[in-house]
């Protein structure tokens, strides 16, 4: 058996709360020779400390990366990898992605605007190349539920969005909704986050961009319960303040409520360092209030934020 090490408890992993009860079972299921791989010890913890997704599918990945953090800090012990990790390919470079001629205009010059999920895996992989080649975060791999999108003007592409899961913690947002600590862990997978929108840079189509967020406000609550088995209520994004002022999130209607502390999400000492980011939200629904606090009304905050 495991000694159980000395140090704080509870133990907190991958936003989730572990009591000396579930370390214990954890450490029993690792401990039993049943289970030979870590990721049949994943399934196995889901399954006992019934840790699932809001769709009720088990959270192995999120489950697997607790596990490894555990065993990184001595709380228990896992059997060796099987295999070596895999180190994800860059995306290919194709014809799809060269830039064509420049597209210009306005809004009214597009006859044929509108988004299109991305399911295929031909779809996957042009989003990846364009991201990857002209967005200046680039590309990363996120696991839990997410949504991307291409627009196309005919079969013309003109930008590309994502939308994953939305950040822990985020002083601003928290004062905007009102919620409790306890209301925000049990409600936070109703928050989505925009991670990425980028207009290609050979478009140059005056209102494009806010255009594209509310074309994507009015779908993505159905694509997401297809994908995840629930409607989103509230999204949020983030604007680097010295690249972009946010008017295209303003035009659409986001509000600004405001800005992140410069530091990074694995920041636990409060070093900073980061860039400050503004913070923007746009309510899906007009009872996200009370959705995210269990039917509670709490009072209506000040945003913090700027005049438009």
């Amino acid at each position: 058996m495991q000694e159980a090490p000395k140090g704080p408890s509870p133990f907190r992993y991958c936003g989730r709360t572990f009591t000396e009860a579930e370390v214990e079972t954890i450490r029993g299921l690792s401990d039993n020779p049943r289970y030979e791989t870590r990721a049949e010890i994943a399934r196995a913890v889901c399954a006992a400390l019934h840790w699932v997704k809001p769709d009720g599918q088990p959270k192995v990945v999120s489950c697997h990366v607790a596990l490894q953090r555990m065993e990184a800090h001595g709380v228990i012990w896992l059997p060796l990898p099987t295999r070596a990790p895999v180190r994800p390919r860059p995306p290919r470079r194709t014809a799809a992605g060269e830039p064509p001629a420049p597209i210009t205009g306005s809004r009214g010059d597009l006859q044929d605007l509108r988004l299109v999920p991305v399911t295929s895996r031909a779809e996957s992989g042009l989003w990846n190349e364009l991201v990857d080649r002209y967005h200046y975060l680039g590309r990363t791999q996120s696991a839990g539920a997410q949504c991307r999108y291409l627009a196309y003007d005919g079969d013309r592409v003109l930008a590309a969005l994502g939308f994953g899961a939305a950040a822990w913690r985020l002083a601003a947002r928290e004062r905007y909704i009102g919620w409790t600590d306890a209301e925000r862990q049990a409600h936070l997978h109703e928050v989505v986050q925009n991670r990425r929108f980028m207009v290609l840079p050979w478009v140059a189509v005056r209102g494009l961009a806010s255009a594209l967020l509310g074309l994507a406000a009015r779908r993505l609550p159905a694509d997401w319960l297809e994908r995840a088995g629930y409607r989103p209520v509230l999204l949020e994004t983030f604007v680097e303040r010295e690249r972009f002022r946010g008017t295209s999130y303003a035009a659409a209607n986001w509000v600004h409520v405001g800005q992140t502390r410069g530091r990074g999400r694995n920041d636990r000492q409060g070093r900073g360092g980061q860039p400050i980011r503004d913070i923007w939200l746009l309510p899906l629904d007009r009872r996200f209030r009370t959705l995210l606090t269990d039917g509670r009304l709490p009072a209506l905050p000040s945003t913090g934020g700027r005049s438009r």
